[in-house]
């Protein structure tokens, strides 16, 4: 697949949640272009969303739970995985309860809903990660390494603690194999785990319609299983949903034994850290050394980049880069986002025990957004812009961690090498931030 993909047309499904045992109605939206999968609670005041990223990660117990604030969804994972299963770049998930419907414990529902909605080609390009050196993970019980390979693979063997029904399986993932191999493989407990998982307040909507339950030898369910191997391959559903949360596909080989969604989603983060490691030594708060030629810039028709896009064109580098993708470039306006974590070096100090992001860094985003709009006007190549003066600031609201700061620029005046432009910083719908910056563009 070299182009996103979005749906044709709405998919609905209603049900129950697996561990909040609620009634939710479901529908999955077609999305615009790189705008990636998000969730929406359209029972909560203001329809609050949450972008499936690996930021917004708040819980891995049993479930991949994503969270921004106060508004929560559990139990992401399967859904997650049937979209990008069948490569769905791009999609809404509206949900009326703070949890998709478990349906029968794997994705076969939700590939049934997909597929009669029917999948669309749009016309920008995706663009698959390949590690660039293998990735490796050991935390618990849990072993994973990923390779670098053309296509994305999992191998994977599962067990419990003590060994019991250990199962192998390895295949390719495509949108055939995947509805083929993977996608109908229920979720499954062992029976000694459910007293615990009652007490912890999880599983109320559990049952044998939904989940496979093994006793001792004794595997209890309402119909056959489905593979011979099918609790390893639910294990590889759950990755497959997990992974999604990177933002971008994966194309290596990936290697784990007895995964779980806290391992999943480090080895996300370990995904997104070499994804985004700067490919070459700069000074933090400095521009690339003089006799080191800056790339010329590269702006997709669209304006829409990731970070490695973003490098090449500003010489900020983490920590001090506040920008982590531009979602569009239109005529004389630009927006771009920055995923708000607690991991921010700044929280450190800015205040411990109630972490704020400092308003200096929210215009310092402004000016990042603000210069490459400039370079884009201007289409200067190996140009470095310059921050120059703040006026008429405003900070409105605390931004928090858990937070997406986006970031909206319109460039009023520009004058050969020097710019001046408005910029607003919100959460949601709500202005936190705002000024007009100055700058200007100096030879790299």
């Amino acid at each position: 697949m070299l182009n996103q993909q979005t749906l044709n047309h709405p998919a609905s499904f209603s049900g129950i949640g697996l561990h909040s045992g609620n009634r939710v109605n479901m529908t999955i939206l077609p999305a615009p272009a790189n705008s990636g999968v998000r969730f929406r609670r359209v029972d909560l005041e203001g329809s609050p969303e949450i972008e499936a990223r690996v930021d917004n990660v708040a819980e891995t117990t049993r479930s991949t739970t994503l969270a921004k604030g106060n508004v929560k969804i559990h139990t992401v994972e399967h859904v997650l995985a049937a979209l990008a299963g069948y490569g769905i770049d791009n999609a809404v998930i509206e949900l009326d309860s703070n949890e998709p419907p478990i349906a029968d414990g794997s994705s076969r529902e939700f590939c049934k809903i997909i597929q009669a909605a029917g999948i669309v080609p749009q016309a920008e390009k995706r663009e698959p990660y390949s590690p660039t050196a293998p990735i490796e993970l050991e935390t618990g019980e849990t072993v994973m390494t990923l390779f670098p390979d053309e296509s994305f693979k999992i191998t994977c063997t599962s067990a419990d603690k003590s060994g019991r029904f250990t199962q192998f399986y390895s295949t390719e993932i495509t949108p055939k194999t995947w509805e083929r191999e993977l996608s109908h493989a229920r979720t499954f407990c062992f029976y000694e785990e459910i007293e615990h998982l009652i007490k912890n307040n999880l599983i109320k909507g559990g049952s044998l319609e939904n989940a496979v339950v093994i006793r001792d030898d004794a595997v209890l369910t309402t119909e056959p299983l489905r593979y011979p191997e099918e609790f390893v391959r639910h294990k590889m559903l759950d990755i497959v949903g997990d992974l999604s949360l990177l933002g971008r596909p994966v194309r290596g080989h990936l290697i784990a034994v007895r995964p779980s969604h806290a391992a999943n989603c480090e080895m996300v983060r370990q995904i997104f850290a070499q994804m985004t490691r700067p490919l070459r030594a700069a000074q933090t708060f400095a521009p690339p050394p003089s006799q080191v030629s800056a790339p010329a810039p590269l702006i997709p028709e669209g304006g829409a980049m990731d970070v490695e896009q973003i490098m090449k064109l500003l010489p900020h580098r983490p920590p001090f880069l506040m920008i982590d993708r531009i979602l569009k470039i239109d005529g004389n306006k630009i927006i771009g986002a920055k995923c708000v974590t607690m991991n921010e070096p700044f929280f450190q100090g800015h205040f411990p025990g109630h972490p704020i992001m400092p308003g200096v860094l929210q215009l310092e985003a402004m000016a990042q957004v603000a210069g490459i709009l400039l370079l884009k006007q201007v289409e200067l190549a190996n140009q470095v812009a310059y921050f120059m003066s703040a006026e008429d600031v405003k900070w409105r609201k605390p931004v928090l961690p858990g937070d997406t700061l986006v970031i909206e620029v319109e460039m009023m005046k520009i004058r050969g090498k020097i710019g001046k432009a408005r910029g607003v910083c919100k959460v949601g719908d709500e202005i936190v931030s705002e000024a007009e910056v100055t700058f200007m563009l100096r030879d790299a």
